[in-house]
């Protein structure tokens, strides 16, 4: 999972690197899009793991969309939900971010704050079906259902998943480039959404795809330990599958968290934000220097989560009996004949 997590170390950097040259942006992009990759980006920590756990939140949430499916509709279904994610993010959240940065840059910290509440609303939702799992088997009413009209509805529930992390993704980015011309900012932003789609994407298919690998390894493998590989491959990947869902939701809960807690100190609402610090500060110094740095990341991670789950876990009967009526309302008169 360490290459999971080191996906987008510093999405933050990622942006102001290619934004610091109008002249060689595509050239900034890639080498800064191979930083990510390698993990090897240790400036501007905070905003960078904070992108760094919606993406892998996205990586997590993903697979589960193409199960129950043969395996040569896996990678067609992944390929779609990574055309929806790339359209989401040039077509609709570029222009969006690049509109409220000119013209209202005041929107950005509240818009942050409010993707982060939704992410720990869904940690928290999650949490709360592990605690207490529903009854109701929800996988044979999908069977009822056409395969074409489940692939539909799969896809169509994925990409609106993404485009919510994506949005934080690209806020994040945004909120990280220095001042600096408009077309620097879209093109910038445009490099990052690819690489980030890309990045994603390629390691959902490697996902999806590792039990078939599994399973030609160990059926044609020439050499005993190829063969044993395949299996080891195969048996794992259900305990792998589950271990990606809860560092998915963990990530969901710490990022949420930890964006709901620098906006609030944004606005002047630092209490919660400044206990935080001086606990991580705290612990960091009762430990050997060498740990000191990750000892402070880790509380501070952990208590921006602890933070995520209790306003997700407040947010739940909220979303249940405020937004979900309101929502069914609107929707029931919009079916109303004219």
């Amino acid at each position: 999972m360490s290459g999971l997590l080191a996906l987008l170390d510093d999405i933050a950097a990622l942006a102001k690197v290619a934004a610091a040259s109008v002249d060689d942006i595509a050239g900034q992009a890639a080498k800064t899009t191979a930083k990510v990759a390698g993990g090897v980006i240790d400036d501007a920590m905070k905003a960078g793991t904070k992108a760094a756990g919606a993406v892998i939140d996205d990586a997590a949430v993903t697979p589960k969309y193409t199960m129950g499916f043969s395996a040569e509709r896996e990678l067609p279904i992944v390929g779609r939900i990574a055309f929806g994610s790339i359209k989401n993010k040039l077509l609709i959240l570029l222009p969006a971010a690049l509109l409220l940065s000119n013209f209202a840059p005041w929107t950005i910290a509240p818009l942050l704050m409010l993707g982060g509440g939704y992410l720990c609303f869904e940690g928290a939702e999650k949490v709360l079906h592990w605690l207490m799992p529903h009854h109701h088997d929800a996988g044979h009413l999908e069977q009822l259902e056409d395969a074409a009209g489940l692939e539909e509805s799969r896809v169509a529930g994925a990409i609106k998943t993404d485009f919510i992390l994506s949005a934080e993704i690209m806020t994040i980015a945004l909120s990280a480039i220095p001042d600096s011309g408009f077309w620097t900012e879209a093109l910038t932003l445009a490099l990052v959404a690819v690489g980030i789609t890309a990045l994603v994407y390629g390691s959902v298919a490697l996902i999806v795809k590792a039990d078939d690998i599994g399973v030609a390894m160990a059926d044609h493998g020439r050499l005993g330990v190829t063969r044993s590989i395949g299996r080891g491959i195969v048996h794992g990947m259900p305990g792998f599958m589950k271990l990606l869902t809860l560092v998915g939701t963990l990530a969901m809960l710490w990022v949420g968290g930890s964006i709901v807690v620098h906006g609030l100190e944004e606005i002047g609402f630092g209490l919660i934000g400044h206990e935080i610090h001086d606990l991580a500060y705290a612990a960091a110094h009762a430990v050997a220097e060498s740990w000191a740095g990750f000892v402070k990341w880790l509380v501070t991670a952990v208590l921006d989560g602890i933070f995520g789950l209790l306003l997700g876990l407040l947010l739940v009967p909220v979303a249940a009996y405020v937004f979900v009526p309101i929502v069914s309302l609107f929707s029931a008169q919009q079916e109303k004949p004219h």
